[in-house]
């Protein structure tokens, strides 16, 4: 008997380990379709959402954010997307993505009326259901490094969005520590995103 449980107990703690390996690995299968890293494979759309990802202490942008903004400007000026969404943490006075990603495309050409606004992008989950619900985007190009776009294309799309994806480069740009904490960070990233669509769509029903 012993012997038995104790053999479930490894199934069990195998299985534990292997689901969000499993996830992950199924999520970036499942995308590879709608991501993108070259503009000219892009197809034109009305909105491009950038995704927020840290500013400085002076309000500036981080090199991670800055590569996103300049990506969604580049589809701007290639004529790829009409509008930006420009998604992020603003919860507080002390704290503003949205705005440091507001200056920056617009001291690069993108005019004032043509940026978009969301100041509760907190998640890539609450960016793209507030972009679905609030803002009522039903297709779109999304804009984030290429580690985290598999994550953002796979909620977007299960959220209802008909999502495409531009992936920024990361590898090679930032430090190697940063993107391997970057990476293995999403291996449990995705397996949230799985649970909260999965309990968004038991919801909905």
């Amino acid at each position: 008997m012993s012997i038995q449980f104790s053999s479930l107990r490894g199934i069990v703690l195998l299985l534990f380990v292997a689901i969000p390996f499993l996830l992950f690995f199924y999520v970036n299968f499942a995308t590879r379709p709608y991501r993108f890293a070259d503009f000219d494979r892009v197809e034109p759309q009305s909105v491009a959402i950038v995704f927020g990802a840290g500013v400085w202490d002076d309000g500036t942008p981080t090199p991670m954010l800055a590569d996103r903004v300049q990506a969604g400007v580049d589809l701007y000026h290639r004529g790829k997307v009409e509008v930006l969404l420009m998604s992020g943490d603003n919860q507080s006075p002390d704290y503003n993505e949205v705005d440091a990603m507001r200056r920056y495309a617009e001291d690069r050409g993108v005019p004032r009326e043509d940026i978009w606004i969301d100041r509760l992008g907190l998640s890539t989950y609450e960016t793209c259901w507030r972009a679905k619900t609030e803002f009522g985007i039903d297709r779109a190009v999304l804009v984030t490094q290429q580690y985290h776009l598999p994550r953002a294309i796979y909620t977007a799309r299960q959220l209802g969005i008909d999502a495409v994806g531009l992936g920024v480069a990361d590898w090679g740009i930032y430090t190697r520590a940063s993107m391997v904490s970057y990476s293995l960070r999403e291996i449990p990233a995705t397996l949230k995103a799985v649970v909260q669509l999965s309990r968004t769509s038991s919801d909905s029903r």
